[in-house]
């Protein structure tokens, strides 16, 4: 079973595919974003928020969340909710 992760407004990335979860404020991650951009590989997942944070899989992906780093860390940490039969 593939675990997911919510990164914001109902957007999932699959967790054992991320390699890092940082802050979007510094220069280095906005070179990262704008790298990523031009190589095809950046996706938007902030539906039109402010990016506060950016995250990296092991495809090179970039993806950019309206989520703190804090936030989507915690969520990573948690393991995935109960399973309920009906």
């Amino acid at each position: 079973m593939i675990k997911l992760v919510n990164i914001g407004y109902g957007n999932v990335v699959a967790a054992a595919r991320i390699v890092a979860v940082v802050s979007a404020d510094s220069a280095p991650m906005k070179r990262l974003k704008d790298d990523a951009r031009q190589a095809g590989k950046l996706v938007d997942a902030t539906q039109g928020r402010r990016t506060r944070s950016i995250l990296v899989t092991d495809t090179d992906h970039v993806i950019l969340s309206a989520l703190s780093a804090e936030t989507i860390a915690e969520r990573l940490e948690q393991g995935p909710p109960p399973h309920h039969d009906p």
